[in-house]
């Protein structure tokens, strides 16, 4: 039987309601924290966003932010909201200045909806306006007023105050990673050189922009001094490094677009095309950007993004009756780019020297790659080694944030994971044993093994990331002595040849329960010693413990609570003290004295106690 459609089947839902209902729409997904993507970063960008605005239209040198218990505190010093519409834009949607393109020239909050996204999602929210001696305060509660207090006189200078705390019957039990807040202010200060960012005391500033931005990430050293370009509302450095594959990051209006976009698309083609044309040669593209590092920031007056979350630059023309933003940059690379070549022929000829050796090594690989791309065709026909997901999505696909890939060994263990999996969203590689040690090889080896060349395969990683199959990579082994070993030569080998998969945030480990306590009445899966005697505390007296050795022995059954909406993913991340060709030769190099030294002085004895 059909349900019944009338006029009571149709409902006009409070703005608020509206995004509570659906905060996918407004922030992409909602994480708990451990993804440098998740919502509760989102919000916080929503607001410090407007505060970069007041300092892009010259207002406000200087933002506050303060994160302690999950409680965020964003300050800064531009005019202020104007007094009487402090209500309205933290609880109106489609309300603000940034309509008026004299206000707002080039901001990245366009459509009036973020910080009221950030009011409907919290469950604290409170915003004050300091504003020519006077102040405004508003405090809400998931988008709802609690308290409007009157205008006040005041001692504070200009500018907001926005304290908010994310509400957890949205988004589950979350914490934040101080590193990524670390790494959004960093961004901040490098696209706004003078601008001083504070987060929990630490100070973040930058005198040559994007050229300290590089600087932060080049870890294993650059072939030749970077190139810094820089001239109205568009600023380029780069420079080419040691690595294999290639390194964006790239910007609009201050705002750091990971997925790139029309500016990053430009950008590549203008470099292709101005070095062809510098040395007169048809050099193919792959040799000119291999190992390429590159920064682009762009302005654009009012910019579209391809979602709410603005990774993704979709503008086509940098003003309203202006130039494309293909033109534009393209306009500024052949010129400038050209013109610091010829004034610097030492560097030109590094960089012709390097453009030589990636084309002979390719080359030297076609034939290799040609055989081991014929026996990964073969071995997908079979289906030997990749269980794979029903349906994939493109990297426009709104849902290919729910792609995942399970990297297990064993058959017991890729069984039950296969099992228990989301059929739809969440495909399984199986190893064989223990992969190959790669550290120190060269890239021949990717397409000579068979392993490393089925799972380049499964991933589709090949040429670079732009069609990755899956958008999490999750390591998948046990929590012993081989389990770990088999997470460092997988790490190894993306480390050393596909990077950028862990830059970008793509690989995770896969946390799973080490004990199980339960009673007649309850079922407790703790991942750690001290949830183990937390556990034992709460059910009581003799409850039956179960120590999970390995992932085979976790039945489908029991699995399908660690892999579904519950799953627990340690992200895999650099930081800028971690040099890859430092961290793989230590770890995994030959025996060096360093390490020996380190076994010896961690080395602990783990005692059985129960």
């Amino acid at each position: 039987m059909s349900a019944k459609y009338t006029e009571d089947s149709i409902k006009t839902l409070n703005w608020f309601e509206h995004i509570r209902r659906r905060p996918g729409m407004y922030i992409g997904k909602l994480g708990d924290g451990s993804s440098q993507d998740d919502g509760i970063y989102v919000l916080l960008k929503e607001v410090v966003d407007n505060s970069i605005d007041e300092f892009a239209m010259g207002v406000g040198s200087k933002i506050e932010i303060v994160v302690e218990e999950n409680i965020v505190t964003v300050r800064d010093y531009g005019r202020g909201i104007p007094l009487g519409k402090v209500l309205d834009v933290s609880s109106k949607m489609n309300t603000g200045a940034k309509y008026d393109s004299q206000v707002f020239k080039k901001s990245v909050g366009l459509n009036g909806v973020g910080i009221k996204a950030v009011n409907a999602l919290s469950d604290k929210f409170i915003i004050t306006s300091f504003r020519e001696g006077e102040c405004k305060k508003v405090e809400y509660s998931k988008g709802v007023v609690v308290k409007e207090y009157d205008i006040e006189k005041t001692n504070e200078p200009n500018g907001v105050l926005v304290q908010f705390h994310a509400d957890s019957s949205v988004f589950g039990k979350y914490s934040y990673t101080f590193e990524y807040i670390e790494t959004m202010a960093k961004h901040y200060s490098y696209l706004n050189v003078g601008l001083s960012i504070f987060f929990n005391g630490e100070v973040f500033s930058s005198k040559k922009g994007l050229y300290d931005l590089l600087s932060e990430y080049i870890s294993d050293g650059n072939l030749y001094e970077m190139i810094h370009l820089s001239g109205d509302d568009i600023e380029i450095a780069f420079t080419h490094g040691k690595q294999y594959g290639e390194q964006y990051y790239t910007f609009v209006n201050g705002q750091h677009t990971t997925q790139g976009g029309t500016h990053l698309a430009a950008f590549k083609e203008a470099v292709v095309k101005t070095i062809r044309e510098f040395y007169k040669k048809d050099f193919d593209v792959s040799d000119i950007r291999t190992s390429i590092i590159a920064a682009v920031s762009i302005k654009v007056q009012e910019p579209i993004f391809e979602s709410q979350t603005k990774t993704k630059l979709g503008s086509k023309d940098i003003a309203p009756g202006g130039p494309s933003v293909r033109n534009f940059i393209m306009d500024f690379v052949t010129e400038h780019l050209d013109n610091y070549l010829h004034k610097n022929p030492e560097l030109a000829e590094i960089l012709h020297k390097k453009i030589v050796e990636s084309e002979r090594e390719r080359k030297a690989m076609s034939g290799v790659k040609k055989i081991a791309r014929e026996r990964a065709k073969k071995a997908n026909m079979h289906n030997k080694k990749l269980r794979d997901c029903r349906i994939h999505f493109n990297s426009k696909h709104e849902r290919k944030s729910d792609t995942s890939i399970f990297i297990t060994e064993g058959d017991s263990a890729s069984g039950s994971i296969t099992k228990s999996r989301d059929v739809n969203t969440q495909a399984v590689f199986s190893l064989r044993g223990k992969p190959l040690n790669s550290y120190g090889l060269t890239k021949k080896v990717v397409y000579e093994n068979e392993e490393f060349n089925l799972l380049q395969a499964a991933l589709n990683i090949e040429n670079d990331l732009d069609d990755l199959r899956y958008n999490n990579v999750i390591i998948a082994t046990d929590a012993d002595v081989d389990g770990m070993h088999i997470r460092l030569l997988l790490l190894t080998f993306f480390l050393q040849f596909f990077p950028d998969l862990v830059r970008t945030g793509h690989v995770y480990i896969l946390q799973t329960p080490l004990f199980r306590v339960r009673n007649k009445k309850e079922t407790r899966y703790c991942y750690s010693e001290d949830e183990r005697v937390n556990a034992l505390k709460k059910l009581g007296a003799k409850p039956e413990i179960t120590r999970f050795k390995g992932l085979g022995e976790i039945s489908p059954n029991e699995f399908q609570h660690f892999i579904g909406k519950d799953i627990r993913l340690e992200p895999v991340h650099l930081t800028k003290n971690d040099s890859i060709g430092d961290v793989l030769k230590y770890y995994m190099g030959k025996n060096t004295q360093e390490r020996q030294e380190f076994i010896i002085d961690n080395l602990q004895i783990e005692k059985d106690d129960f």
